[in-house]
């Protein structure tokens, strides 16, 4: 385990002789319990001591799609053994699979549509010392190597200087029918979908996203520094908990926005923003000229919607949910600990819905779709008839969205290695907000439309029933993503909660955030805080329904069998495990699917 839980808080909820009893009906082994024990005891939460600063200027330039920066990072050894390299992320050059990162600045065609970002400079001390470093990774990782070695429990300050360039997306590719047709692709063909850093690094119809625009330090397991990055389905940043203090500056009339707290000033010639935050997994920046924004203060925290000006109503209801889901999850869940959450549309490429950084919710524009406006009137009448389903799809993103700022963002997790702990438990309390907030019969439909419709269109489509608890590289595709870490993983919540009740589930799930806040928590953190709650005479039940839903492919028994009916009006063969691949015509199959494949398709994924 990279850090367990911490030792005051596990001292109260699980004395030794009780974790003990608790683990074995896993089928965990003694020795196996020793070990957790002696983690338990040994690791504590980090404080703010501990914690990485960063403290960056960065020079937004709009127009010319690009920026510059400088960053003062302080890290601290936390391992056994003395350290003399640092690594450090760098997200922008992840490049898709086959293509290649040219180190080279020049205007490679293979590489004119990506991102990317280059450290020219890395120095430390007074007076200064350059430090020589090198790529690693395909560019992805910047190897510093130090002057003198960083013993343990001591810290350096190093500076980096840096710049980037983003590439321009054609506003065709984020346009709702785009997405809606990338949908259908993806349920009908078996081809690989995956992630790469043009999808968060990019600008779009006059508005800017960075995603990854700085340098970021490689988490730290021990003595292990977790360098590989690799391109998947899910989540590809995977970062310790910060603070950072960033200033930004853009020409006059270009807004910024971004994670922490912010004030403004401004000039006749520039704007400079100031942001800070504390606990902060990342730091993404959105900006534009166009941009407007409503806040309302929900207890400490200030939650704010960014939109584009057409689309101020819809900006609106995203604020009005998004204070909802805050409200709830702060008093279920436990305190959030970020001051302010943004939620802003940006003009997302098809088959990215959305995306989540601490602090900062982004939601592709293309669902934000007013549909009183009169441009609505230019859109498919197909899809115009699924307003329903896209105004319930919208709000049950923002809530997806609010809970990523507990699950994967003040609680931490590799969700390249486990995304069923942030991804599921996120969409868990998105259909408990639907309940809470609308109620228990808006609530079955909505878990008919997210969850189970999800994966029953899946399995009628061919694709083939997985265990849950599975790495992001092992999905194809967000329809096969959706289907069994979403889906699958939501409604494992659900069945816990359901067997410990809602006393017992919700105690699980707030000593599980007090005890990793902050950290990067594992399956076991979490199954530790189930059984912790659990009776006696319920732990190997609790057990063997974890091992159920993550570990066996139970999905047709435990979710919904496939659509045989649907199947077989579209020519798919009903035998189980096969899949229509490559269908030519696939627009002409997708029209005869009828309304149930249009709300699907017409869902945020």
């Amino acid at each position: 385990m990279n850090r367990s839980v911490n030792q005051i808080v596990w001292s109260s909820l699980l004395p030794a002789f009780f974790l003990l009893v608790i683990v074995f009906p896993w089928g965990v082994s003694a020795e196996r319990a020793d070990e957790l024990l002696s983690k338990t005891k040994s690791q504590v939460s980090p404080t703010r001591a501990s914690r990485s600063h960063y403290q960056i200027q960065l020079r937004v330039d709009l127009d010319g799609r690009s920026y510059t920066g400088c960053e003062r990072v302080r890290w601290v050894n936390s391992s056994e053994r003395p350290s003399a390299v640092l690594y450090f992320h760098l997200y922008s050059n992840l490049r898709a699979e086959g293509s290649v990162f040219s180190s080279a600045d020049s205007s490679n065609p293979v590489d004119i549509d990506e991102p990317r970002i280059e450290v020219t400079k890395v120095r430390v001390g007074l007076p200064e010392v350059l430090l020589p470093f090198s790529l690693d990774e395909q560019g992805t990782t910047l190897r510093v190597t130090l002057s003198e070695p960083v013993a343990p429990g001591g810290s350096v300050e190093v500076e980096l200087e840096f710049k980037g360039t983003v590439p321009e997306i054609d506003a065709e590719e984020a346009a709702i029918t785009t997405h809606v047709i990338k949908q259908v692709s993806a349920a009908l063909r078996d081809e690989r979908e995956i992630r790469t850093a043009r999808d968060i690094n990019f600008r779009c119809r006059g508005v800017m996203l960075l995603g990854t625009a700085y340098p970021v330090l490689v988490v730290h397991d021990g003595d292990e520094w977790r360098r590989k990055v690799e391109a998947s389905v899910g989540d590809t940043v995977f970062n310790e908990a910060a603070d950072y203090d960033v200033t930004v500056e853009a020409s006059a009339g270009v807004m910024v926005f971004a994670s922490g707290v912010s004030t403004v000033g401004k000039d006749a010639v520039q704007q400079t923003s100031t942001f800070s935050g504390n606990g902060l997994r990342d730091f993404a920046i959105i900006a534009g000229r166009n941009l407007h924004s409503e806040q309302v203060a929900v207890g400490p925290t200030v939650i704010q919607s960014v939109f584009l000006a057409e689309h101020e109503r819809v900006g609106k209801r995203v604020l009005a949910a998004g204070a909802n889901a805050l409200r709830l999850f702060d008093s279920r869940f436990g305190a959030l600990p970020f001051k302010t959450i943004t939620i802003a549309e940006a003009p997302l490429v098809a088959g990215l819905g959305s995306v989540e950084f601490a602090g900062l919710d982004v939601i592709a524009s293309a669902f934000y779709v007013d549909f009183d406006a009169p441009s609505t009137r230019n859109l498919p009448e197909l899809i115009r008839e699924q307003r329903p389903a896209v105004e319930q799809s919208l709000e049950w993103t923002v809530a997806h969205l609010v809970a990523h700022q507990w699950w994967g963002a003040a609680v931490g997790n590799d969700p390249a290695r486990e995304p069923v702990l942030d991804e599921a438990l996120s969409s868990w309390s998105a259909l408990f907000y639907f309940k809470e907030i609308h109620g228990a019969e808006q609530a079955a439909v909505v878990r008919e439309d997210q969850l189970l419709g999800v994966y029953r269109l899946y399995r009628t489509f061919g694709g083939e029933d997985m265990d849950a608890n599975r790495p992001a590289r092992d999905y194809r595709n967000t329809f096969q993503y959706a289907a069994i870490v979403t889906t699958k993983g939501a409604m494992m919540y659900c069945e816990l909660q359901r067997l410990l009740g809602d006393e017992k589930f919700f105690a699980a799930l707030r000593g599980y955030y007090k005890a990793n806040l902050f950290e990067i928590a594992e399956l076991d953190d979490l199954r530790g805080a189930l059984i912790a709650e659990s009776p006696i005479e319920q732990r190997r039940t609790i057990a063997r329904t974890l091992s159920r839903w993550l570990d066996s492919k139970r999905g047709d028994e435990d979710i919904a069998r496939p659509d045989q009916e649907l199947a077989a009006s579209l020519g798919i063969p009903v035998k189980q495990g096969q899949q229509r691949k490559g269908d030519r015509n696939a627009l002409t199959v997708f029209a005869r699917v009828g309304k149930f494949f249009w709300q699907q398709m017409t869902r945020i994924r």
